[in-house]
């Protein structure tokens, strides 16, 4: 149980862990915690794309199934397999630059690349206890906050602006702009919280902690230099906010992403203006292009279809013998694939019991694959067709 809860949390890039103490791990078996993260971080899907045509097997149906249909740079070049051998040069190169900067931050050359890998996969493995928080180091936090950042972005939108040599791709899309907006909203929101509550002495201090803990939370990377949940206030509902928010669609990240966000927001707002005015016909646009109805549609029903996951999960973890808030702490963790907790689960999964374990790996599963990828295989009618 303890091992495929293990890899599963790796290879979803969730972060939580079962292991009481990583640093008695030896280097190999870090290592490995540490590779698999990177390799589930773009999807084995995408992996499979990009070698399927090679063996004249389509790949088309796969990448859709890892991916979702309202991306806007969803086919970057004319063959799947280029678009996934792209993204790979992408991610690959990003993971390089994460690791230098690590290791002129002070890392050993070892912690770079292990911390690299789950950098940029958004999933929070470390090789410490006590995560980032064991260098102390601004430096480090830096670091880690610029390449979170950048998993949390559709790489889509990074291979574009690297072909182009803009940054153009970068200001031009809307879930983009959004996603840096709600990041600067939660740092001010989490900071102010920190310095009224006086969590931490001064506000440069409080700054360091929030940027760096909403720039974790919010891309489900999981990295910690405090327990969150025993932050003062209301800090620890914000954190908990952006973490069902997520990431862009097409990043690393985990969450309902904020390209969802962004349509359920205009999907109320739509509906107030119709209660207002029951005549009116208004269409909803992303961009510069209308969203059809079919889209929102897919949008409302995974947002129900993630919610009734949340909730049904919580009640399974409380029967399973968990209090509520580690129950939904243990949800929180597992389905937004964050890694961190609250209550029994803030910081690992390792005092909990077997039935806890194999409903976060479900959890995990679901989180990982988008809902509607994993819950379809339980509808009679889809094995019948």
């Amino acid at each position: 149980t303890d091992a495929i809860f293990e890899s599963v949390s790796g290879f979803t890039t969730t972060g939580a862990t079962v292991i009481p103490s990583v640093e008695l791990l030896p280097h190999s078996i870090l290592y490995h915690r540490q590779q698999i993260q990177w390799i589930g971080g773009m999807g084995v899907i995408v992996l499979a794309v990009a070698v399927l045509p090679l063996l004249g097997i389509g790949g088309m149906q796969l990448y859709k199934a890892e991916s979702s249909n309202i991306a806007q740079y969803e086919k970057l070049t004319p063959r799947i397999a280029q678009t996934a051998r792209a993204l790979w040069f992408v991610y690959f190169l990003l993971t390089l630059l994460c690791a230098l900067g690590y290791w002129a931050a002070g890392m050993t050359l070892f912690d770079a690349v292990g911390h690299a890998f789950s950098t940029v996969a958004t999933g929070g493995f470390s090789t410490h206890d006590a995560s980032l928080g064991f260098y102390d180091s601004v430096l480090v936090e830096g670091v880690a906050i610029i390449f979170m950042l950048a998993g949390g972005v559709n790489f889509a939108i990074h291979f574009m602006a690297l072909r182009k040599q803009t940054s153009h791709p970068y200001t031009s899309v809307p879930e983009v702009r959004a996603f840096f907006q709600i990041f600067v909203l939660g740092v001010v929101l989490v900071t102010a919280g920190l310095f009224l509550a006086d969590a931490y002495s001064g506000l440069e201090s409080a700054l360091r902690h929030g940027v760096f803990q909403v720039a974790s939370i919010l891309t489900s990377t999981g990295f910690t230099t405090a327990v969150f949940s025993e932050w003062p206030g209301y800090v620890p509902l914000v954190l908990v906010t952006l973490s069902f928010i997520g990431g862009c669609v097409g990043s690393t990240a985990g969450g309902i992403k904020v390209v969802r966000v962004l349509l359920l927001k205009r999907i109320a707002v739509r509906e107030l203006f119709h209660l207002a005015h029951p005549q009116a016909v208004s269409t909803i646009t992303l961009g510069h292009d209308d969203v059809p109805e079919k889209v929102l549609n897919t949008v409302k029903g995974f947002f129900i279809l993630y919610l009734l996951t949340v909730l049904t999960l919580s009640t399974a973890m409380m029967g399973a013998g968990l209090d509520f808030e580690s129950a939904f702490g243990a949800v929180l963790s597992t389905v937004n694939l964050l890694g961190p907790g609250m209550g029994e689960v803030a910081s690992s999964f390792a005092s909990v019991n077997a039935g806890v374990k194999w409903l976060a790996v479900f959890g995990m599963l679901v989180g990982r694959l988008e809902i509607f990828t994993l819950l379809i295989l339980f509808l009679p009618s889809f094995w019948r067709h």
